[in-house]
């Protein structure tokens, strides 16, 4: 059984990889699989600052619902 990755089988990847490696060399593989690596890192780490910003944005609306919803109770 063939694994399929996007409508992609097997003898597709390996064509691709070999195109890869005619084009950028045997050397540059491992400098753009870094710096690919380092951009995905950067993206995640942007993208759990915002879920932490919203969260806390999110907390602080609450905590002031909830102080005006005791001031109304008084």
């Amino acid at each position: 059984m063939t694994s399929i990755i996007l409508f992609i089988g097997g003898p597709e990847i390996v064509i691709i990889m070999l195109v890869v490696v005619m084009l950028f060399g045997s050397k540059k593989i491992p400098e753009i699989a870094r710096g690919l690596g380092k951009g995905m890192r950067e993206l995640k780490d942007a993208s759990n600052d915002i879920k932490r910003e919203i969260r806390s944005s999110a907390n602080s609306v609450k905590e002031e619902v909830q102080k005006v919803e005791k001031d109304l109770e008084k």
